[in-house]
């Protein structure tokens, strides 16, 4: 259909978060090395366009606390020389320790959620 498979928009989100933990100063291996999990529980996608195979894409990932042991990630997905907008959407991620058991999140990640990305590169 010219188009990327509609499933992508979810691995770009999920490396979107995965950028997003290291520019945070945590990177997911190290959260999950101190015990913390982030099972996802809920996605949505809004598919505002499209994209080729190797269209060079701009993945943009913020992310907030949502209640006491959730996290939601947001992304956009644009092209990157036009700025034209391919998908949008969130997923959120319940808070678990490695068992799975859900938690209150511990104040070095709240902290880091809240402070936001250290540098923007």
């Amino acid at each position: 259909m010219g188009t990327f498979y509609n499933s992508r928009a979810l691995e770009w989100f999920e490396c979107g978060r995965t950028e997003y933990s290291r520019r945070i100063g945590i990177p997911y291996a190290e959260m999950e090395k101190r015990g913390l999990m982030l099972p996802l529980t809920e996605a949505y996608v809004q598919y505002q366009g499209r994209a080729r195979y190797d269209d060079p894409l701009r993945v943009a990932t913020t992310a907030r606390m949502e209640g006491r042991a959730r996290v939601r990630f947001d992304n956009r997905i644009t092209h990157a020389e036009t700025g034209a907008p391919v998908a949008a959407g969130y997923t959120v991620h319940a808070v678990t320790d490695a068992t799975g058991k859900p938690m209150r999140p511990p104040a070095w990640f709240v902290e880091a959620i809240e402070r936001g990305p250290v540098n923007d590169a």
